[in-house]
C-alpha cells in the first residue's frame, strides 16, 4: 500500500518525462522535484545519495529511491492494472510488452547518449567518427520500430496503448532536432500523433514548459 506521496526528480523534456507523463496518466498522487542539470545538481551529494548515476529520474515511492526509466515505467503501470497501460502478467501480450520496454532500454536511448556525448566513448579527437557511425544506427532502430508498426499498429502491441508508447514517443521527440527525426517514418509519425492527442500530454507539456513538438 502506498503510504506516502511520489516524488519524481525531474528535468524538463529529460528521461523523467516518461515518467511524469505516465504518472498523469495514472492519476497517482505526485509531487515534482525540479533537478537544475545545466547546474550539474544530478552531480551533488545530495541527489547521488539518491540516484548513484547521477542523471534523472528518480521517483521515490514510499521513501525509496528508485530509478531507471523502464523500470519505473512497468513498477507504475502494474501497480495500476485499472488504466490497462500494461498487460497483466499472465495475459497473452505480456512478453512482447517485456520484449519492447528492454529494446527500448537497451538498443535505443542509448544511442541517444552517443549523439550528444560523442567524445566519451572514444575521445574529443573521435567526435565525428562516433557521430557517423551513431547517426545510421539511431535511423536502423527506427525502421525496426517502423516496421513492428507497419506489421501490428498502431501501437507497438497492436490496438492497446501501454507504457511502452509513452516510452516510445518521448525517445521519438528526442530525435526532432537530428537531420532525420523518428517521425519521418509513417508509422512512427501516426504513432506520434496518437500519443501527442493523449490529455495527459499536453498537460505534461504545460507542468514542464515545454514548446516543442507538439
Amino acid at each position: 500500500m502506498q503510504t506516502n506521496q511520489d516524488t519524481l526528480y525531474y528535468s524538463p523534456g529529460a528521461a523523467s518525462m516518461a515518467v511524469h507523463w505516465l504518472l498523469i496518466e495514472l492519476d497517482r498522487p505526485h509531487q515534482l522535484a525540479l533537478v537544475d542539470t545545466k547546474s550539474g545538481q544530478q552531480k551533488s551529494p545530495e541527489y547521488l545519495a539518491l540516484n548513484p548515476n547521477g542523471v534523472v529520474p528518480t521517483l521515490v515511492i514510499d521513501g525509496q529511491p528508485r530509478f531507471e526509466v523502464s523500470a519505473l515505467l512497468m513498477t507504475l503501470a502494474d501497480a495500476d492494472p485499472g488504466h490497462r497501460l500494461a498487460p497483466l502478467p499472465d495475459a497473452p501480450r505480456r512478453a512482447e510488452y517485456v520484449q519492447w520496454m528492454f529494446h527500448l532500454a537497451n538498443a535505443v536511448q542509448p544511442l541517444f547518449r552517443l549523439w550528444w556525448y560523442p567524445q566519451e566513448p572514444a575521445g574529443e579527437a573521435n567526435r565525428d567518427a562516433v557521430l557517423a557511425h551513431t547517426g545510421p544506427r539511431i535511423e536502423a532502430a527506427w525502421q525496426r520500430l517502423d516496421d513492428q508498426l507497419a506489421k501490428q499498429g498502431p501501437y507497438l502491441l497492436g490496438d492497446m496503448s501501454s507504457a511502452a508508447d509513452i516510452y516510445l514517443t518521448m525517445l521519438l521527440r528526442w530525435s526532432r532536432g537530428m537531420p532525420k527525426p523518428g517521425d519521418s517514418w509513417p508509422h512512427l509519425a501516426a504513432l506520434a500523433r496518437l500519443m501527442k492527442a493523449r490529455p495527459a500530454f499536453a498537460e505534461l507539456y504545460a507542468r514542464e514548459g515545454l514548446e516543442e513538438w507538439r
